[in-house]
């Protein structure tokens, strides 16, 4: 990991831990609440690990935080809360350099993510079904994006959009001869109202 990922670990970690205690749950119960290995949520914890989105979802829908919490340090509440230009938290980075920053989110139990991606040529990612009822919203900047969910393909240019419901297995990738970047929000309804993630990834 480079200085920015390892710090990021940690401070994910520091954040887990904290939560997890706070709850009085030992390491087997949010390992099982989140449908993820003890061994993983230790690694987390001590910030050796440099999860998945996926792994971050479950663990942040499991202790009812929402994942913009996750990565942001706790502040007081106030009617501003602000991302400078390059402060987002990088939490996918493509085999071909491309990158999902995210900037920012709402507090539970109705989360919604503010996401700056770049796609290089050849970058993909896949997404398990979030949980049930989540909504992404995606804008296409510059480039070409191609969105799959469940069956059904669809190739954005720049200026177009989709809405789909996140629910359902879905990628992003970028099949064009330029960098594609896009805009993107997710609505996950009722985070922390359940026993356990649905799935989440």
């Amino acid at each position: 990991m480079d200085g920015d990922t390892a710090t990021l670990a940690a401070a994910i970690g520091a954040r887990v831990r904290s939560e997890r205690k706070a709850r009085r749950w030992t390491l087997d119960r949010l390992a099982e609440t989140a449908g993820v290995s003890r061994r993983m949520v230790v690694n987390v914890e001590r910030g050796a690990a440099n999860p998945s989105i996926g792994i971050l979802l479950r663990l942040s829908d499991a202790l009812g935080l929402g994942l913009p919490a996750l990565v942001e340090p706790p502040v007081p509440t106030a009617a501003l809360k602000i991302t400078r230009a390059g402060e987002g938290a990088t939490l996918w980075n493509g085999d071909h350099g491309g990158s999902g920053i995210l900037l920012g989110g709402t507090e539970p139990p109705e989360v919604v993510e503010l996401w700056d991606w770049r796609l290089e040529p050849g970058d993909q990612h896949s997404s398990e079904p979030h949980a049930p009822g989540t909504m992404e919203l995606l804008h296409v900047h510059e480039g070409t994006v191609t969105v799959v969910v469940a069956d059904e393909t669809i190739t954005l240019d720049p200026g177009d959009a989709v809405t789909f419901a996140g629910d359902a297995p879905h990628s992003y990738a970028n099949h064009g001869a330029g960098a594609g970047r896009f805009s993107l929000a997710v609505f996950e309804p009722r985070v922390g109202s359940s026993p356990g993630p649905q799935g989440s990834g």
